[in-house]
């Protein structure tokens, strides 16, 4: 197997490179490319990710290119895209475009992820372009957020294989058996819904049913925890469900907008921990994965992506929860767009199993979330100012008809360098 890593210098790296070490005998890996426009720091990343494979036996081959079609003239059978346009300093510019106009300032979800999303699917669509081209028999892998638009535009647009992947149904899966004390393995979750738009509604230990232990063991959390803000206890059995941690933007809109006032933005944060983290990367004797890792956030990426691609290569036909076209999977949601539920996966890709339902509670979020992503993808890919206002008004943390065009104009003076489809007509 090769593998082209696309967005190759991220700090995420060393995680991926981590679980592809452990999945290598599995998979008769024998390349791996990781592909950036940094050189200094793909240099870096490159040098550290070879002496981890070193150090642990890995038996396959890194190195690195800031030239994508070099990387994919070796026919590899995955590519994985983890990049982000315009790095943390357009994120944190999108935490900021939320907070300067009263919004939630995220950068998945509301007016930052939509920005984001105008920004990175041209991107994503050009490296199709080059993957059709060079590596047509590849599948893509898609770990870029905001994953759930990315991958419509994907399926739509791409004219590829591929599979959007997030890494929040497996740490929702491993803090489970954690609180239950079980083999992670044993757990299955029902996680369903869109990308940072979901929920858990079942959850079994083999052939147990624990769901009602489980919720009434977070109910049992959250109402004892005072110091944090959090959706109420009582939330839980309203729903019936578990909330991604992502649906505390629209849940508790006002109060996290009110918060996040004279707080660092993630981005932030982050700038400051891949610093130090690139620092660590760059020293020659360290050989494994630091624990300063956990703190740049995405845990269990690495596990995440290589058994993907391990049911890939194998045809095991293992349930993974990824992003894929609906096909019936929700048969409240149309047919023909991209949903986050478990998918059974073979060697000809990931296929949704069948699942009851959404709740109106949930649908009617889930639809209108759904109309401002497909809205989105249309914006980003046409340059129409029309279609991109009708997305920030669908999208139910945007702003109000009286501040839409404001908004837009914000967006598109803040990411004037990044959005050239939107400055040509």
């Amino acid at each position: 197997m090769k593998i082209v890593v696309i967005g190759g210098a991220s700090t995420y790296t060393p995680e991926l490179i981590d679980g592809l070490i452990a999945y290598a005998p599995e998979l008769s890996l024998s390349e791996v490319v990781l592909v950036d426009p940094h050189p200094e720091r793909l240099a870096i990343i490159t040098a550290f990710a070879q002496r981890m494979v070193a150090h642990q036996n890995g038996r396959f081959n890194v190195w690195g290119t800031t030239d994508r079609t070099q990387a994919l003239r070796i026919a590899p059978d995955i590519v994985v895209t983890q990049l982000r346009v315009g790095g943390q300093a357009a994120r944190h510019g999108d935490e900021l475009l939320g907070r300067r106009n009263g919004l939630v300032g995220q950068e998945t979800t509301g007016v930052g992820g939509f920005a984001k999303a105008l920004r990175t699917v041209p991107v994503i669509l050009d490296i199709c372009a080059d993957i059709r081209t060079f590596a047509p028999h590849a599948t893509l892998i898609n770990f870029t957020n905001p994953a759930g638009i990315v991958t419509e535009a994907l399926l739509r647009h791409g004219g590829i294989h591929a599979i959007g992947l997030c890494n929040n149904a497996m740490t929702a899966q491993r803090g489970i058996a954690k609180r239950l004390g079980v083999d992670p393995h044993e757990v299955h979750i029902e996680q369903v819904g869109l990308n940072h738009l979901n929920w858990i509604r079942n959850i079994r230990v083999g052939q147990s049913d624990v769901t009602t232990t489980v919720f009434e063991h977070v109910m049992r959390d959250l109402a004892s925890d005072h110091d944090h803000l959090h959706i109420p206890a009582s939330l839980i059995s309203l729903l019936q469900a578990l909330p991604s941690g992502y649906l505390d933007y629209f849940y508790l809109t006002n109060e996290i907008i009110q918060k996040q006032q004279g707080e660092p933005t993630r981005a932030e944060i982050v700038m400051d921990v891949e610093r130090r983290l690139l620092e660590r990367y760059a020293d020659v004797h360290l050989c494994e994965k630091p624990p300063e890792l956990m703190e740049r956030g995405g845990a269990y990426y690495s596990t995440a992506a290589a058994a993907l691609i391990r049911s890939l290569h194998v045809g095991d036909e293992a349930v993974h929860v990824v992003n894929v076209r609906n096909n019936g999977s929700l048969p409240d949601l149309p047919a023909d767009v991209v949903v986050e539920v478990p998918s059974r996966v073979n060697r000809h890709g990931a296929s949704a199993l069948t699942h009851q339902p959404l709740a109106p509670v949930m649908h009617g979020l889930a639809a209108q979330v759904k109309a401002y992503e497909l809205l989105t993808v249309e914006a980003a890919i046409t340059g129409s100012h029309e279609r991109a206002m009708s997305a920030l008004l669908a999208n139910p943390l945007g702003p109000g008809a009286a501040q839409v065009e404001a908004v837009w104009h914000d967006i598109l003076t803040t990411n004037q360098q990044w959005l050239p489809q939107f400055h040509t007509r």
